[in-house]
């Protein structure tokens, strides 16, 4: 039962549509599910930076 709900889910997340009004905010969509990995990479880098203390 879990795996239809997911498999739903699934097809319904990668199948959606913004309405046309907002149609010009596609690109900024699409890149917006990886800005936490963008924070936890520059956590990385500035933890590297300063030595891992």
């Amino acid at each position: 039962m879990l795996d239809i709900y997911l498999g739903n889910f699934a097809l319904s997340t990668i199948s959606a549509k913004l309405p046309e009004a907002y149609a010009i905010f596609d690109p900024i969509v699409d890149v917006m599910p990886i800005i936490p990995l963008l924070f936890f990479l520059l956590a990385f880098v500035w933890q590297a930076s300063v030595g891992f203390r």
